[in-house]
């Protein structure tokens, strides 16, 4: 897993270092490279990660992942496993994530009569 993440050697501290921050939880070194390329045009993410636990940049680091994902194009097909997929790497905790899907629908998708 390490080194799918773009991590280096367990004793650098990568995991800990780029653990998942932000509303959609980048994890990983070259996860982390990436956004901060799309969202500053440089690496700055590897030298402060905590600025994924700031607002601006916990919701645009999202924003980025889900534009980077392709997955408007998934939700718009209503493919919800496969966004689980693409977010999570699997289907773990699938049943909490459509019940509470289902509860956020309900709100979201309400007439306004």
């Amino acid at each position: 897993l390490a080194a799918r993440l773009g991590n280096t050697p367990a004793a650098d501290g990568d995991g800990q270092r780029y653990r998942g921050r932000g509303l959609i939880q980048i994890t990983g070194r070259s996860n982390y490279r990436q956004c901060s390329l799309a969202l500053f045009g440089d690496e700055r993410l590897l030298q402060q990660p905590e600025l994924l636990e700031q607002p601006q940049w916990a919701a645009e680091s999202a924003a980025w992942f889900w534009q980077q994902q392709g997955l408007n194009e998934l939700a718009d097909a209503d493919q919800f496993n496969s966004i689980t997929r693409r977010i999570n790497g699997g289907l773990n905790g699938l049943e909490d994530r459509l019940q509470i899907w289902a509860r956020a629908r309900a709100v979201l998708c309400a007439s306004s009569s």
